[in-house]
C-alpha cells in the first residue's frame, strides 16, 4: 500500500501551558497529513465533493508516546491500513527524528448529502488506492 510522509515544523501557538504540543493539536496534523496522501494519490477530493458525497470521520484512536515542543521538526507517516469502497481506516505515525511522538487509527466513511453512508462514483473509488 501507499505510504505518505508529511513534514511539518510546530509552531509555538500550538503548544499548552506546560510547553508541548496540546493534544487537539494532534487531530489537526493528522488531518493535514491525510489530506496531502490524498494528494499524492491523485485522488480528487474537490470532484468527491462536487459529486455530492464527503467523508466523515467516525472514530480517532491516537496513542500519545512522548511530547513534541515548539520548533520541533515532526514527521507524519500516512498509510491506509484497510480502504473499502466507502469506509476505511489509515494509520498514522507522528515522529521526531526516530522517536515515535503519537501513532493513530482513523476510521472514515463516505457518505452521500444526505449524510448517509454510501459508495461514491467509482470514479472516487478509494479502495482502487491500495493494492
Amino acid at each position: 500500500m501507499m505510504k505518505h510522509v508529511t513534514t511539518l515544523t510546530v509552531r509555538p501557538y500550538e503548544c499548552d501551558s506546560y510547553g508541548h504540543v496540546n493534544h487537539a493539536v494532534y487531530v489537526n496534523y493528522l488531518e493535514h497529513a491525510r489530506m496531502q496522501y490524498l494528494h499524492a494519490a491523485n485522488f480528487d477530493y474537490k470532484g468527491l465533493i462536487r459529486s455530492g458525497f464527503f467523508t466523515f470521520i467516525t472514530r480517532v484512536d491516537i496513542s500519545y508516546r512522548s511530547p513534541a515542543f515548539a520548533d520541533d521538526v515532526l514527521e507524519i507517516e500516512t498509510e491506509p491500513e484497510d480502504l473499502r469502497k466507502v469506509r476505511g481506516v489509515m494509520h498514522q505515525v507522528v515522529r521526531r527524528g526516530e522517536i515515535v511522538i503519537a501513532e493513530a487509527h482513523v476510521h472514515w466513511c463516505v457518505v452521500n448529502a444526505e449524510g448517509r453512508p454510501s459508495r461514491p462514483p467509482s470514479a472516487f473509488d478509494m479502495g482502487g488506492m491500495a493494492p
